[in-house]
């Protein structure tokens, strides 16, 4: 599996979990299989790209009965790694780590949160959904004692660095930061970037454009 995922493009994986989100609606709703041209319809994304994505794992579907709905479920949760349980922690503990740690459908997808740290000693001791806050003093025992896999950082930018560098060499090899800032990590630790800025960013890029598109096209009537 390894060798085979270097030759899968970011793109792809990307649209793994939309593929997830909507195949577990399908099940919701009873379905149990589905065409390549009945997801995309759904999803807005070409029957063939579909099959393309596909392909790089191994195809799943068979011509003339289209994809069994449970079946690609479960193989895409297996690519996706959540077949599995994730122990997470949340360093930050303001309101968009209580959001997060709120946020229930995580254990569903097989991230179970162990615990949370912050600095703030108005916050520690205080429990968010069975979880008591603590300080940051004893973060690499407890990710040691519990086997924590991923750290989510909601922490400011300036404390991220040092914080990303104590837990990874606690073991952590994937950090989830919405810390505006570059983490520089090891080969063998995975950053996934969240800049809520930057999405909202681009959202009004996009908005602007077509209001400057929807403007040219009236001024040339």
């Amino acid at each position: 599996m390894e060798t085979v995922e270097k030759q899968i493009s970011k793109a792809v994986i990307s649209r793994l979990p939309r593929y997830y989100r909507y195949l577990g609606e399908l099940m919701e709703d009873g379905v149990e299989r589905i065409s390549s041209n009945e997801l995309s319809q759904r999803m807005r994304v070409t029957a063939s790209q579909i099959r393309q994505d596909l392909n790089n794992f191994g195809g799943f579907g068979q011509q003339g009965y289209g994809y069994n709905v449970k079946y690609l479920y479960t193989e895409i949760a297996k690519i996706l790694g959540i077949d599995r349980q994730h122990n997470v922690i949340i360093i930050g503990a303001g309101n968009l780590g209580q959001a997060i740690a709120n946020y229930s459908s995580f254990e569903k997808r097989g991230f179970v949160i162990k615990g949370m740290f912050d600095i703030n000693p108005r916050l520690i001791g205080l429990v968010v959904r069975g979880i008591e806050i603590r300080g940051v003093d004893d973060l690499e025992t407890f990710i040691v004692e519990n086997e924590v896999q991923i750290a989510a950082l909601t922490i400011p930018k300036t404390k991220a660095p040092e914080i990303a560098d104590r837990v990874i060499r606690a073991g952590v090899k994937g950090i989830w930061n919405f810390a505006h800032v570059d983490l520089n990590v090891p080969d063998d630790v995975v950053v996934e970037n969240v800049h809520l800025s930057e999405s909202l960013m681009r959202l009004c890029y996009r908005v602007c454009s077509m209001q400057d598109d929807e403007n040219g096209e009236k001024g040339t009537s």
